[in-house]
């Protein structure tokens, strides 16, 4: 593991990120300049997020960890909304910090877990990509790509199971389904699981 740039504001990671294209990122949620600075994105909206939005959009395989001072539902959802592979109180200890990176730099998403314990923040994201699917009307798909298996899965997960709850509930072991779910990502080309649930959902192999 290589430390390959520092910043202290935005426009100075943005640039290192450009140089260096590197494989996990670790941004403070609350940088000090605002997002109108940066050139884009909502003031209202803290500039580490808004940071972390748009290295996404120009580098979409890079783990992204936000960092904050502090437990927020608001900031875990907008985390979440701009793909974000985890999300972390800044008090986490370097050992942990370490294995974080490590697995976001394997592909795991982690944020999931945090979402899982929060019910409520579930809700808000599959409500607002639900409309969204709504608004454009859906597509019927042509085939679906995935197993019955998959689509039970995923099924599972919009009603914010636990991979350790669906695992108890098909009687299979807790790594056959991360199998599956990391099958799902594969096919469906997607990040994470909520974007597959997202997928899912505008394609109507699923229902909430």
């Amino acid at each position: 593991m290589a430390l390959v740039g520092e910043a202290s504001t935005g426009r100075e990671a943005l640039q290192i990120i450009d140089a260096t294209s590197p494989h996990v990122c670790l941004i403070d949620a609350n940088l000090p300049i605002g997002g109108q600075a940066l050139g884009f994105g909502d003031p209202n909206v803290p500039a580490g997020i808004e940071l972390a939005r748009l290295v996404k959009h120009r580098l979409p395989n890079v783990g992204v960890v936000i960092l904050a001072s502090f437990e927020s539902e608001e900031q875990l959802f907008q985390a979440i909304k701009v793909g974000a592979s985890a999300y972390s109180r800044r008090d986490i200890t370097p050992e942990a910090l370490v294995d974080l990176v490590r697995r976001v730099s394997q592909g795991e998403y982690l944020v999931t877990d945090s979402v899982l314990e929060r019910p409520q923040v579930t809700a808000r994201v599959l409500k607002q990509f639900r409309e969204l699917s709504e608004a454009q009307g859906g597509i019927e798909p042509l085939f679906v790509p995935l197993s019955a298996r998959e689509v039970e899965i995923l099924d599972y997960i919009a009603h914010g199971q636990s991979n350790k709850a669906i695992a108890r509930l098909l009687n299979i072991s807790d790594q056959t389904v991360k199998n599956h779910i990391t099958s799902i990502l594969r096919k469906l080309a997607v990040n994470d699981r909520t974007q597959a649930v997202i997928y899912a959902l505008r394609n109507n192999w699923i229902k909430l």
